[in-house]
C-alpha cells in the first residue's frame, strides 16, 4: 500500500508518494486514483466490447483501455469522478498509455482535490497586466472603445485568467489561453511595422479576439473538456456572438456607431483565422490582418507544441523525440555527444 496521510482539518487522504500521470514511463506498474473525465464502451475488430478512458491529475491526462469489458463495468463507473486504477503503463505511437487490469470508483471526500487540479503554468497576474498594456496601446479610437468593452466585462476577463487555449495540442491548461493569446499579440505588435499594408492596430485586435470565444467553448473548473455550446457551435462562432454586444456597447462608449468596415474586418479575421477549409475556417484570408494573424497565430501554436513535446519526451537520453504521429515526424532535441 502506498504511504497515505489524512488531513487533520478536512479527514481528507493525502498521497504522499503518487504515481503521477507525468511520471508514467514504459512498463510502469499502476495502483493509484485518477479523475475519470470521459469514458467511452467500444468494440475491437473481432466484436469483442473494450473500455476506453481519459485520466487526469494535476500533472496531465492519459487515455487507458481496459479489455474484454461489458455493459455493467461501463455502467458502474461515473460520468466524471475518481477511479482507483490497477494495471500498467506502455508507449504506444510515441506516447504513454495504460492497459488497466481493474477500475473503481472512489469517494472524492476521502481524498485531496488538490493532486488533481491542473497547474498552472503561466504568471496570469503578469499576463492580465500586459494585456491592458498591449490594448492600451492602440491609437485608432473605434478599435480603443471596442477593447476597452472588452476589458470592463470582468466575468469574461476571469475566465480568460482561467482557461485553457485547448485540451490535446497546445496551451493545454489553467491560464494556457491568455498566455497564447498576449504571446500573439506581441509577436504580432513586433511584426506589423515590417509589412506597411498591415493596420497594426486591426492586427492587435484580431490576436485578442481570435480564440476568445474558447472561454465560452471549453470547461476547466476540473477536468479540461468541452461545453455544449462549444461542441455544438465551436469557439469562432461563440466570440462573433459575443462581438455583436460589444461592439454595441463601444458605440454607447464612443457616442457614434462604429465605421463599417472596422467591424468586417475585425469579424473576418476571427472567420478565418484557421486559414484552411479542411482545418475548420469558415473562411479564408482575404485581408492583409487575417493573412499575418492565420500565420503568427500558427507559428505561436505549433512552436509552443514543440516545445512542449521535447519538455516531456519519453526518450530522455536520446536527442530525438519519439514520433509524433499528429506531425508525422520525430523532433530533434539537439545535444549531440559526438
Amino acid at each position: 500500500m502506498r504511504d497515505l496521510k489524512r488531513l487533520p482539518e478536512s479527514g481528507m487522504l493525502r498521497d504522499m508518494k503518487r504515481q503521477s500521470i507525468s511520471q508514467l514511463g514504459e512498463g510502469t506498474q499502476i495502483d493509484e486514483v485518477y479523475q475519470l473525465i470521459d469514458k467511452q464502451l467500444r468494440p475491437n475488430r473481432q466484436g469483442s466490447l473494450y473500455l476506453q478512458v481519459r485520466l487526469s491529475d494535476r500533472t496531465g491526462w492519459v487515455t487507458g483501455m481496459l479489455w474484454n469489458a461489458n455493459e455493467h463495468q461501463y455502467q458502474s463507473l461515473p460520468v466524471s469522478g475518481y477511479v482507483h486504477v490497477v494495471g500498467a503503463s506502455q508507449i504506444y505511437n510515441g506516447m504513454v498509455q495504460l492497459i488497466i487490469k481493474s477500475m473503481e470508483t472512489v469517494d472524492p471526500k476521502q481524498l485531496d482535490l488538490r493532486d488533481f487540479a491542473i497547474e498552472a503554468k503561466t504568471d496570469v497576474v503578469k499576463l492580465k497586466q500586459d494585456l491592458h498594456a498591449l490594448l492600451g496601446s492602440i491609437r485608432d479610437p473605434a478599435i480603443k472603445a471596442l477593447a476597452d468593452a472588452f476589458l470592463a466585462d470582468e466575468a469574461l476577463i476571469k475566465r480568460l485568467l482561467l482557461a485553457p487555449a485547448g485540451i490535446k495540442n497546445h496551451h493545454a491548461y489553467h491560464g494556457g489561453l491568455i498566455e497564447h493569446v498576449v504571446n500573439l499579440m506581441k509577436v504580432c505588435q513586433a511584426v506589423a511595422p515590417f509589412y506597411p499594408t498591415v493596420d497594426a492596430d486591426l492586427l492587435l485586435m484580431g490576436a485578442f479576439l481570435h480564440d476568445l470565444g474558447k472561454v465560452d467553448e471549453l470547461t476547466y473548473e476540473g477536468e479540461l473538456g468541452y461545453s455544449d455550446a462549444g461542441q455544438l457551435l465551436g469557439h469562432v462562432l461563440m466570440i462573433l456572438e459575443t462581438l455583436t454586444h460589444k461592439i454595441r456597447e463601444a458605440e454607447r462608449r464612443l457616442g457614434q456607431p462604429l465605421p463599417q468596415e472596422t467591424v468586417l474586418r475585425i469579424k473576418h479575421m476571427i472567420a478565418s483565422h484557421h486559414g484552411e477549409y479542411e482545418f475548420g475556417s469558415p473562411r479564408l484570408p482575404m485581408t492583409p490582418e487575417a493573412m499575418a494573424l492565420h500565420l503568427l497565430d500558427n507559428l505561436d501554436a505549433k512552436l509552443h507544441n514543440f516545445k512542449q513535446l521535447v519538455e516531456e519526451d519519453l526518450n530522455r537520453q536520446s536527442t530525438w523525440t519519439t514520433y509524433q504521429p499528429s506531425l508525422n515526424r520525430k523532433i530533434f532535441k539537439g545535444g549531440l555527444t559526438s
